[in-house]
Order: C-alpha cells, then structure tokens, then sequence
C-alpha cells in the first residue's frame, strides 16, 4: 500500500478530518447535572449503516431498535443521550426510544423530503434501570438539531458529550486516496468501565465519506470491531448497551464501478478503517476507571489463532494479573498460572514468558532477573507487555486490558451512591 494511496496521518490537537456530507451537535439536555449528555450525528442523505451489538441478553431498548433498523442504505441520523442506559426499563424504555428517533426524524424533515423514525439510529448509555427523563431529552432534540454544524466544534461537543466516567473525549481520525480523490474518516467512542465485548464494542459512531453499500458496511464494520474493540476489557462486564456504528455514503445509482480498482479501494479502506478502530478500542482500557497502566498481552505458539485468543482473554481477566501490573509487582506465576486454566492444551515445558522484553520463564522452568529492573519497567512506563509463548504452532493472538486499582473499587462501589 503506496503512500499515494493513503495518508496515514493521524488527527492532531488542530486538525481533524471529518468526512463530507456529515454534522452533529452536543449539549447539555439536563439528564446529568451539568456536562454535556445528548449528542446528535447528522448525515445531508440517507446512508449505507451498519452495525454490531451486545451479545448481553439483558440489553438496553436501543439495542434491539438498532438491530431492527441495520444494515441499512436510508440512515440520516444518529442521537445519543448519555447519563442514562434506558435499560431494563420495560416497555416504557421501548416507547422512549421510538420517541428519541421520532423527535428527531420529525426535526429533520421537510416539505420537499420527510424522514422516517426508522432512518434515526438510538444510542443511550449510563446507569442501568432508570428512566429516561423524557421531557428533557425531548426539549434538547430540537436544540441540537439546530445546532448541528460541519464543523469541528460540532463533532468535539457530541464526542463529549457520549462520555460518562471517560476522562476525556476518545476520537481518531486518517485521510486516505482512491482514485485521486481524499476521502475521510472519522469516528468518536466512549467507555471506561463495564468493558467486556462480546462481538460488539461500546460506544462507538465512525464515519466516512466513501461511498459503499450497506452490506459492505457490514462486512467492514465487523472485521474492524473483530481486531479491536473485541480484544479489549477493563473488568470484562459485558455491557447491556454495546453498540458500534459505521455511516457511509451509498453508491450512486448509476455509478460506472471498476471491479478490480473497488476491490483494491476496498482493501485500502478496510486497512484504514482498521487503524481508526484500534486507535478508538485502545484508549478505552488506557482510560480505564482507575487505571495506571495499559497491559497488552501477546500469546505465541498455539494451535490455533482461537486458542491463542482465549489464553489471552483469560490472562487479561484475571485480578491477580491486574493487581500484580498496579503494583508493578513482576509476580509471573499468575500469569502463567492464568493460561494454564484457559482450557487450551499446552505443554507447560514448553511454556515461556517475558515482561517489558525481560525473561521471567522459559522452557517451563524460572528464569535468572532482577526483580527490580523488571518491576521498573513496569513502573515507570504506562504500557506494559506481556509475552507469552506456549509452543511452536502458528497460533497468535493479542488482547489489551488494564490494571486494576483501589480507585477502581471506589468509583465502582459508590457508583450510584
């Protein structure tokens, strides 16, 4: 992949490239005290959508709106309110959410062009069995409506504004070529806690401005959440509200397509796609609540790639292991320990570790180091590595997770208190 391609230059404090055709808004509609917490994405046309979603079967009335509505090539909108997860509220959760997407197709309409409930995708995400206080989401609809803008402004207040214990905004964006033309994307994601997808992701809204149908968008999508957003976790609660988005523009009716130069733009933007996912999915456990550290856990020498994900996964799960990596504690015998309850069989003989690039066992038996200088890598830098090796098979897999604290546990037990 050529650099005349594809620019691969990342978003900076000052730039970022937002795809044509697209605006949004956030504001403050009152659910919290006072930040920001009803965001609204805006296409001028209807677009190809797609989307993946939790596997929780307790999941938030959105969640089975979205289904029902995705794939799809007609999406003009997408709304988000956060504070509030409009989950296990019953049939009344079902009726606000129909009401969010009303409110805003009713908004979006014109007398040249109406759009349909069915064209607005719902996202809502906070706290678990309280109703949405559905007179201010209702006034703010219209407010942000009006407020929906091209411009930056626009799509930093509605990242803000999908927050909840996140510290900060979660954005990426690349720029990318096909055919002599920029072509953009751009995405915005949230979560900090209550992270374990399970074929889904949090929250996550990505846009581009490459014209596509919505079963490419489907493919697409899943790929990219498949190498990132599910190789992640925090404490490994699947959420009931997971959701992530990807809105396209749709291939015009009488395009003339190329098949063999679609096939290499769509390689080219699914490699793109790809990194902007990854870059969104790894400030999630960077973020996390609490969390002093980033593990990212490599594991080698499976069978299978299946099985090398599952010895990660269950590595990153444990709370030994978090602890220990808090603590910069190079306790390995958790880790090792961890892999072998996995359920994937491995000759501990042939079982090898390392952390930060320094050897901690090797050939089933401990290795000679310096507890200090290991515990000093892990202390002094955020990210910590651990390499895992169980065999001489062609298996790889990585999964990223953070440690966990005692500021993890407060936030947690006082969560609603």
């Amino acid at each position: 992949m050529s650099e005349n391609q594809r620019h691969m230059a990342k978003k900076s404090d000052t730039e970022w490239y937002i795809p044509r055709g697209f605006s949004a808004a956030g504001l403050h509609c009152g659910i919290k005290a006072s930040a920001l917490d009803l965001a609204l994405v805006v296409s001028a046309a209807p677009v190809s959508a797609a989307g993946v979603y939790t596997q929780n079967l307790v999941r938030a009335a959105c969640i089975d709106w979205n289904r029902d509505q995705t794939p799809s090539d007609r999406i003009r909108a997408v709304v988000v309110n956060s504070g509030n997860a409009n989950a296990c509220t019953g049939e009344r959760g079902f009726r606000d959410t129909l009401a969010m997407a009303s409110a805003v197709a009713q908004g979006l309409s014109t007398a040249d062009a109406r759009v349909l409930p069915e064209q607005v995708l719902v996202l809502s995400t906070g706290v678990i069995g309280v109703q949405l206080p559905m007179e201010k989401v209702l006034s703010g609809i219209p407010r942000a409506i009006q407020q929906v803008t091209e411009a930056r402004t626009g799509f930093a207040d509605a990242a803000n504004a999908i927050r909840t214990t996140d510290h900060h905004a979660k954005t990426a964006s690349r720029r990318w070529e096909a055919g002599g033309q920029e072509y953009r994307i751009f995405g915005m994601c949230k979560g900090a806690g209550m992270i374990g997808p399970n074929m889904a992701t949090m929250l996550a809204i990505v846009l581009s401005d490459w014209h596509m149908t919505s079963a490419e968008a489907d493919m697409c999508l899943r790929h990219a959440a498949d190498q990132s957003f599910n190789r992640i976790s925090v404490e490994g609660h699947t959420s009931t509200n997971d959701c992530a988005l990807l809105l396209a523009p749709r291939i015009p009716a009488a395009a003339n397509i190329d098949h063999r130069s679609r096939d290499r733009d769509l390689y080219t933007f699914q490699q793109t796609l790809d990194e902007v996912f990854l870059e969104l999915a790894l400030q999630i456990p960077t973020d996390g609540e609490g969390a002093t550290h980033l593990i990212e856990i490599r594991v080698a020498g499976t069978s299978s790639d299946d099985e090398a994900d599952r010895i990660a996964r269950t590595i990153a799960l444990s709370n030994l292991v978090k602890t220990a990596v808090a603590g910069a504690d190079p306790n390995w015998g958790r880790i090792v320990s961890a892999a072998g309850y996995a359920g994937v069989p491995f000759n501990p003989r042939d079982v090898g570790l390392s952390i930060n690039g320094l050897s901690v066992f090797a050939h089933g038996e401990p290795a000679s180091f310096d507890a200090r200088v290991v515990s000093r890598s892990i202390a002094d830098a955020h990210r910590t590595l651990i390499e895992l090796e169980v065999g001489a098979g062609t298996g790889r897999a990585v999964h990223w997770t953070s440690d966990l604290t005692a500021a993890y546990v407060k936030l947690n037990a006082e969560y609603t208190t």
